[in-house]
């Protein structure tokens, strides 16, 4: 994750604006949406929620710019059925877990998604 300065100027250049930071988190807003990231519990985690419509793609991608850096990896997950918990309708969350030993998240080849350079529309 991003240190908090770093975060800041980010939200800045974003037009995001930060209405409490603490220390294991942020809460913000981006036009009507609301954000909260936190670092705590073993997690990096944010959130984004919009009553009206899910976040795009391009926002998560965005939001994401602004609080890890280019090369970090984040995901979205999909838990087991048994654990759902969907109190907003439209929020998504990113995480990445805190690193305390061996150091990187797995990722899965990019041959598994497709191949680079190459677009289909």
């Amino acid at each position: 994750m991003r240190s908090r300065e770093d975060i800041l100027a980010k939200c800045i250049e974003k037009g995001i604006n930060v209405r409490e930071i603490n220390f294991d988190g942020i809460a913000a807003t981006w036009g009507k949406r609301t954000i909260i990231a936190s670092w705590c519990a073993g997690w990096e985690h944010v959130s984004i929620n919009d009553k009206r419509v899910t976040p795009s793609w391009e926002e998560m991608c965005e939001l994401k710019e602004v609080f890890w850096k280019d090369e970090e990896c984040v995901v979205q997950y999909h838990p087991p059925k048994s654990e759902y918990v969907n109190n907003l309708s439209h929020c998504l969350h990113l995480w990445r877990p805190i690193e305390k030993f061996s150091g990187k998240l797995p990722v899965p080849n990019s041959l598994l998604v497709g191949i680079k350079g190459i677009e289909l529309e």
